[in-house]
């Protein structure tokens, strides 16, 4: 299978349908188009996952609604990279890692980019404490195990953007942060998922992170401590890492808690991650569980 960029997606005229396909315009920030109301127009692939995405039906779709690239049944347990960044290690006051950071999402929190509304649970909302990290995913392709680095990047599908919405009041309460970045809905992603041939370094992508249009976040990726191939081989030593998985490779300097006065998320606002060129922007609107 190959392709350049795909999008799961709900097309107009009929919502009982989900769709995988390329979008017409190779240039188009789907995610940033869709928010404004703009059609984007889609070649419609004959799979009904990215995994295995077919072949060209010569058949168009117009996008109603982004879905995430992957369900959660695919995702299945997601792989996090916690102070992965150079710069967001100093702002956290913490030393460098010599290994990775790893805790984990489970799959019921996976969700789907703007318009699914990304929630703030309902227990964590007297703390005022939900904040937004900006991060590059990587989607695995094929499952793996004992790899390493050199053969690592042979398992990628493909990359897009994800937003690890945490409750810092239950994070800095506890010694480890699963709980705290793992309630439902944690973990938007998308809004297209980019072929590691379409990417090549990582190190040319550019992360920035707007909240309600300002920028808050915005780094280059050769400021990651660790690179996705080392980081693909430490989480597959002695594990399977099936396809389909998530892997979140860590958020740039920025994040709200480090902020003065702090920059938190509240009902009704609006975060965008943008990974550029290629990924686009994943829009998230906050809301209060009830």
């Amino acid at each position: 299978m190959s392709f350049s960029r795909l999008v799961r997606f709900v097309p107009k005229g009929d919502d009982s349908k989900v769709l995988i396909g390329e979008p017409v315009d190779s240039q188009v920030d789907v995610g940033a188009a869709v928010r404004k109301g703009e059609d984007v127009e889609v070649n419609v692939y004959s799979g009904t996952s990215v995994l295995d995405a077919g072949s060209p039906t010569g058949n168009k779709a117009i996008i109603d609604r982004i879905l995430s690239p992957v369900t959660a049944q695919e995702a299945g347990t997601i792989r996090c990279i916690g102070l992965n960044y150079k710069k967001h290690a100093e702002e956290a006051k913490m030393s460098i890692p010599e290994i990775p950071t790893l805790f984990l999402k489970p799959a019921t929190a996976l969700a789907d980019p703007y318009p699914a509304l990304t929630p703030i649970p309902k227990h964590t909302i007297e703390s005022d404490s939900a904040d937004y990290e900006s991060e590059l995913a990587v989607i695995i392709g094929k499952n793996c195990k004992n790899v390493s680095e050199a053969d690592a990047l042979d398992y990628v599908l493909g990359y897009t953007a994800s937003n690890d919405i945490s409750s810092r009041a239950s994070q800095f309460a506890q010694t480890q942060w699963c709980y705290s970045k793992g309630f439902d809905g944690s973990c938007p992603i998308g809004p297209v998922l980019v072929s590691k041939e379409v990417i090549g370094d990582v190190g040319g992508l550019k992360v920035r992170g707007l909240k309600n249009g300002k920028v808050v976040q915005e780094s280059p990726l050769t400021d990651l401590i660790f690179s996705v191939q080392e980081i693909i081989s430490f989480l597959s030593q002695g594990t399977t890492l099936p396809k389909g998985t998530v892997i979140i490779t860590g958020t740039p300097a920025g994040v709200g808690f480090a902020k003065n006065p702090k920059e938190l998320l509240h009902d009704g606002d609006e975060f965008v991650v943008e990974i550029l060129p290629h990924i686009g922007s994943l829009h998230n609107v906050m809301k209060n569980e009830q």
